[in-house]
């Protein structure tokens, strides 16, 4: 193996990793979601801006009226994917939730048929039905054992991840509008616009009080916006896109094990099946596999 397709394993391997703690740090800070991903927001902006300062990123001619427009209105996709993400973690627990998240490369799948007039192959409808039906396990295995209070909130938190997952897919759509723009200053736009849309938002008056919050809110914006934007970026240079595509469902994988430890949040079988269905769709989807059953039989003239 090449010394670079090497370092990018590593490099995708960190960023996931780091991606799959995201929620600890959420729920340990205490803030309330807008306050969270404010300070996010803050703290990533010189992260960010030192990252594309030194990588040369930092281009006048990067971007026209019409790119920063997109630019910006990815980041308040991006931003309202955060509050959504955020706000479903005590509802259904961080494991539900990240993986009930990983259903937006089909939304975006959706996105791209509706907005630019792509299609959609027999395969990826077949995974959308298997990612649906897995999601809906998820929900009812959630909802058989809870009390009607419990339900509601779990329901709730479901619904959340799947807002989120579609206002990614949002986001990754308008940067899919901006082939040639180096993507980590894309991102530098995108948390700019975060902290500048939520700070009228932020409670203010009520500001962190010990240097622990302090501290896991400035570790969610230098090293999980920050330093792990830096490591996926380069990731992805080095990567083939199906490795790439491959090694970001080390994120659910993550988020699933920090849940078990930190929280002691096991998953019911049902809501086990349904998981297993969610990220064996999105990997089937994201990798192109197509079920064996739909492939057409072959005659002797495609044999040929």
């Amino acid at each position: 193996m090449a010394d670079a397709s090497r370092r990018g394993i590593w490099e995708m391997t960190a960023a996931m990793a780091m991606s799959g703690t995201i929620g600890w740090f959420v729920v340990m800070s205490g803030e309330p979601p807008v306050n969270v991903v404010f300070w996010r927001c803050l703290f990533g902006l010189p992260a960010l801006l030192l990252i594309c300062r030194f990588g040369g990123h930092l281009r006048l001619d990067a971007f026209d009226r019409r790119r920063l427009m997109l630019a910006i209105a990815g980041g308040v996709a991006l931003v309202l994917n955060w509050l959504a993400l955020f706000s479903a973690y005590p509802l259904a627990s961080i494991s539900v939730a990240t993986i009930v998240y990983n259903v937006q490369p089909f939304l975006l799948v959706g996105l791209g048929v509706v907005f630019l007039g792509e299609t959609i192959s027999r395969g990826k409808v077949f995974w959308l039905v298997v990612a649906f039906a897995g999601t809906v396990a998820m929900t009812m295995g959630g909802v058989q054992i809870g009390t009607a209070a419990g339900s509601f909130g779990y329901i709730l938190g479901i619904l959340l991840s799947l807002t989120a997952a579609f206002c990614y897919a949002l986001a990754a759509l308008a940067a899919r509008q901006l082939k040639g723009t180096p993507p980590q200053l894309i991102a530098l736009v995108q948390v700019a616009t975060g902290a500048i849309m939520l700070a009228p938002l932020a409670d203010w008056t009520s500001l962190p009080s010990t240097p622990a919050t302090w501290s896991i809110l400035a570790t969610l914006g230098f090293v999980h916006t920050g330093l792990m934007y830096a490591l996926l970026y380069s990731a992805i240079q080095r990567l083939p896109v199906a490795l790439t595509g491959t090694l970001s469902f080390l994120y659910p994988v993550v988020a699933v094990l920090v849940d078990i430890f930190a929280f002691g949040h096991v998953l019911t079988a049902t809501q086990a099946a349904g998981a297993a269905g969610i990220l064996l769709a999105a990997i089937a989807a994201t990798l192109n596999w197509a079920p064996p059953f739909l492939n057409p039989p072959r005659t002797k003239e495609n044999r040929a």
